[in-house]
């Protein structure tokens, strides 16, 4: 049964999950090929574009895991949206470039440079992080789900989510997606935007909803040192810059133009929304500090509480469906991604070079439904949502990011180097992650100086890449300049 007084928010949420449902129905009408399914056809316009690069990133690790953040540390979390904001930034310089590329994936860019090895690494890389990204996803929602019928179990709450999203994504991949994330681009911006003043209005002002707070979470870096903000930050701009989700959409963009535009629309929503969400979640631990607002089981979960406890019904139901949109948006496009990598990068490649584009559909959402139970299996091992998403960031960004630049950038970045820097990224960051839970001078070492695998994994991957590189012979002019 619904919830008392909830029943306003699961009408908006199923008359929401309908009109998407239909949406990908229609769209999935224009699913030809393999391109259609990846791709969009490789039509995608400015203002769609924009829509889903900025609904792909505002996922489950910005309203969930930034909000956890914010509702801990305090004003230290407006530190966070520079990552996501400086990745972007140079995303805008490349991005016409990966468009000229006219390729699938990422892997595409790393064989053209590096060798058959780089695509199989790349691909691993990205299952092993975007299975973790999509899994608390499916949380994500469940979360929402379990505030509206408190009487369905968590697990079975996870079950139905994932089996949206993956029937949803499955349905028909880059057309559904990329549409739909326009529209749940508008309603997270209408959802964050409206509720800022409401609940601002409730704590007193900005001002005293931030006097409320502890010491330590009124003042900047009261709560983060040099180690933890680095820590912090750089997992999400190593993501950012190596994402095959944004490389995935830039190779769908009309033209190169249209691709940096594209990038130049990012950048301004990732400010804008990334601040929002976390200025809603400091008045929401503002108001919890006045006693005006209990506290939510979870710290995670505070913008949800909001929405529930809050706000005005026809907002909060707004405010619902905006998070469902955010964990919609996100996980269908974690799932889309390294399902195409495996049918291109890994079947085609390798094993049927010559599969019919019909064939090709077929299978890419029979992997997409294998990686979402692979997630889903993965959502019953943590209820944490910061530092898991801290974690997925730092082993896709310290294994492929690095070589993926330097494919870019660097020329005289050898094969030998980019895969060793590749393993050298994932190993050090599993390795770290593992060691720093245990008792040993590693653990240590990471406490007292808030040090994350993300530091340790990427100073690996660099200095491997660039002293084997050195130590083996260089390209030939043909490899060096294939990107």
């Amino acid at each position: 049964m619904v919830a008392e007084g909830r029943l306003p928010h699961f009408i908006v949420l199923v008359v929401y999950l309908l009109v998407l449902v239909a949406l990908g129905a229609w769209k999935a009408r224009r699913v030809k090929t393999q391109e259609d399914f990846s791709l969009a056809g490789r039509g995608l316009p400015t203002f769609v574009l924009i829509g889903t690069l900025l609904a792909t990133w505002i996922g489950t690790g910005s309203i969930f895991g930034n909000a956890e953040e914010a509702y801990r540390v305090g004003l230290d979390a407006l530190l966070i949206p520079i990552a996501g904001a400086s990745g972007v930034l140079l995303l805008y310089f490349l991005a016409p470039r990966i468009r000229r590329f006219g390729q699938f994936t990422i892997q595409d860019i790393l064989e053209a440079r590096f060798g058959p090895v780089a695509r199989v690494l790349g691909t691993v890389a990205l299952l092993l992080a975007y299975v973790i990204i999509v899994s608390y996803q499916f949380r994500a929602g469940a979360t929402v789900l379990t505030y509206l019928l408190p009487g369905l179990s968590s697990g079975l709450a996870v079950c139905a989510v994932a089996l949206f999203v993956v029937l949803y994504t499955a349905l028909a991949g880059m057309i559904s997606v990329a549409y739909t994330d326009v529209a749940n681009g508008i309603l997270i911006l209408l959802g964050i935007f409206l509720a800022l003043p409401i609940v601002a209005n409730a704590t007193g002002g900005v001002g005293a909803a931030i006097e409320a707070l502890e010491p330590a979470q009124r003042t900047f870096f009261g709560t983060y040192d040099m180690g933890r903000l680095v820590s912090v930050l750089l997992p999400a701009f190593l993501l950012i810059l190596g994402d095959a989700n944004m490389v995935q959409r830039f190779f769908s963009a009309r033209s190169p133009e249209s691709a940096r535009r594209s990038a130049a629309g990012m950048f301004v929503g990732v400010i804008v929304l990334e601040w929002g969400i976390i200025l809603l979640a400091l008045l929401g631990a503002g108001l919890v500090a006045q006693g005006k607002l209990s506290a939510p089981a979870n710290e995670a979960h505070v913008i949800i509480h909001l929405a529930f406890e809050a706000l005005p019904v026809w907002l909060g139901a707004t405010l619902v469906a905006t998070v469902v949109a955010v964990v919609v948006s996100t996980a269908d496009s974690y799932l889309l991604s390294p399902a195409t990598s495996i049918v291109r990068d890994v079947v085609q490649r390798f094993f049927r070079p010559q599969m019919a584009d019909r064939e090709a559909v077929l299978l890419g959402r029979i992997v997409v439904v294998v990686l979402g139970l692979l997630a889903l299996g993965l959502a019953f091992l943590s209820s944490e949502f910061f530092s898991v998403a801290l974690f997925a960031y730092t082993i896709y960004g310290a294994g492929v990011t690095p070589a993926l630049l330097a494919a870019y950038f660097w020329k005289r970045a050898t094969s030998a180097g980019a895969v060793a820097s590749m393993i050298a990224g994932v190993v050090s960051a599993i390795l770290w992650e593992v060691l720093a839970r245990g008792q040993n001078p590693i653990a240590e070492f990471a406490e007292t100086w808030s040090v994350d695998a993300v530091v340790p994994a990427i100073t690996t991957s660099l200095v491997v890449l660039v002293l084997v590189s050195l130590a083996t012979p260089p390209p030939d002019a043909a490899r060096a300049s294939a990107v």
